[in-house]
C-alpha cells in the first residue's frame, strides 16, 4: 500500500505501526520519529513563522482566516508522484493542517484514486481509536490491536497508581496554557490528559476545541499547577515563553514547560507519554511509572 500522511500525528501512527516502508508522502511538519521526512515527498508546505512572536502569528492567523486564505498548502505534484492508495487526512482545525475539502479538491483535479481518510479525534479516547482506525485502512488490524491495548493499558495502571496515592486527598488543580498572547485554554484532548494523569482540569472544555481566555481569569481559578504548553512548539520555546509570562501567573502556582509537540497538542500515540509526564510533575516519577522526572519532555519553572 502506498500512503500519504498529512498530519504529524498519523506520521506517528504509521511509524508506529511499523508501515514506515509504505509511506512515501509527509507534510514539513512531520518531525518525528526524526527520519519522517527523510527520502519522501513533501506534500504539504506552509508559512515560516520561525521569526514571529506568539502575539503575531495569533494576528497573521487571524487576518489570513479572515480573508479565507489557507495557512497550508498541498503541492499537487508531489502528491502525484507519490500516487498513493491511502491519504490520511484531517477535517478538526483549519489551523492545524490542510483542510478535507482542499485535499478532495486535489484528488479530483489528479484523478486519484486514493482512500482519503479523515481523523478527527476530539478526545483522548478518540485519539487512541484513531490508531486502530488507520491501522484497519492500512490492512494491518492486528497490529492496530497490539498498540492501541497496550496504549490502554498503560492509561489504566496510571489510574490505578495516581488514584492509590490520592486516596482521602484532593485532585490538584492544573491548567493547561495553550498559548500566551493571548492566552488560550487547552481544548479537545487535553483535559483528558490532565484528568488521566491524576490531576482536575480547570477553565477547560473536554472534547471542545481551545478557547482564548484572560489572566485575569486564570488568576481567579487560582490552579494548583499551570503547565505552559504552546502549540507548534518544544520544550525549548515552552521554556521561552513560560518565563516571558510568569509574572502573569498565579504565585502560588507551580508551573511548568512541556514539550507540547511531542506530548500534548499532536493527536498520536504520545499522548500517552504526555499523561505520564504531567503526572510525574504533579506526583513524582515513581506514581507515574517513570525512573524519574522526563526532563527532555517537562521542566519546572517555578
Amino acid at each position: 500500500m502506498r500512503i500519504v500522511s498529512l498530519l504529524p500525528s498519523t506520521t506517528e501512527i504509521v511509524f508506529d505501526l511499523g508501515l514506515a516502508d509504505q509511506l512515501l508522502g509527509v507534510t514539513f511538519e512531520c518531525n518525528f520519529p526524526p527520519e519522517a521526512r527523510q527520502d519522501r515527498e513533501i506534500v504539504v508546505g506552509g508559512m515560516d513563522t520561525k521569526h514571529l512572536t506568539p502575539f503575531e502569528i495569533d494576528e497573521l492567523v487571524r487576518a489570513r482566516l479572515a480573508a479565507g486564505d489557507e495557512l497550508y498548502s498541498l503541492d499537487d505534484e508531489a502528491l502525484a508522484r507519490c500516487n498513493p492508495d491511502l491519504i490520511l487526512s484531517q477535517d478538526l482545525c483549519r489551523v492545524c493542517a490542510v483542510p478535507s475539502g482542499e485535499v478532495d479538491l486535489a484528488v479530483a483535479r489528479l484523478n486519484c484514486q486514493a482512500t482519503v481518510l479523515q481523523i478527527d479525534p476530539h478526545t483522548l479516547i478518540e485519539v487512541i481509536d484513531s490508531v486502530q482506525t488507520v491501522a484497519n485502512a492500512a490492512g494491518v488490524p492486528e497490529r492496530g490491536h497490539i498498540l492501541v491495548s497496550a496504549l490502554h493499558q498503560r492509561l489504566t495502571d496510571l489510574r490505578r497508581r495516581t488514584d492509590a496515592h490520592l486516596t482521602g486527598k484532593d485532585r490538584p488543580t492544573v491548567f493547561v496554557l495553550e498559548w500566551i498572547d493571548p492566552p488560550f485554554i487547552g481544548g479537545h484532548w487535553v483535559p483528558d490528559l490532565v484528568a488521566a494523569a491524576g490531576g482536575q482540569p480547570i477553565l477547560a472544555r473536554p472534547g471542545e476545541r481551545s478557547v482564548p481566555s484572560t489572566w485575569e481569569a486564570i488568576c481567579e481559578a487560582d490552579p494548583d499547577h499551570i503547565i505552559v504548553a504552546p502549540c507548534g512548539y518544544g520544550l525549548s520555546g515552552a521554556r521561552e515563553q513560560g518565563l516571558k509570562v510568569l509574572d502573569e501567573m498565579p504565585t502560588r502556582a507551580a508551573v511548568w514547560a512541556i514539550d507540547a509537540d511531542a506530548v500534548v497538542v499532536r493527536p498520536g500515540p504520545r499522548l500517552v507519554d504526555g499523561a505520564e509526564a504531567i503526572s510525574a510533575a504533579l506526583f513524582g516519577p515513581e506514581i507515574a511509572g517513570l525512573p524519574a522526572l522526563p526532563a527532555e519532555v517537562i521542566q519546572r519553572l517555578r
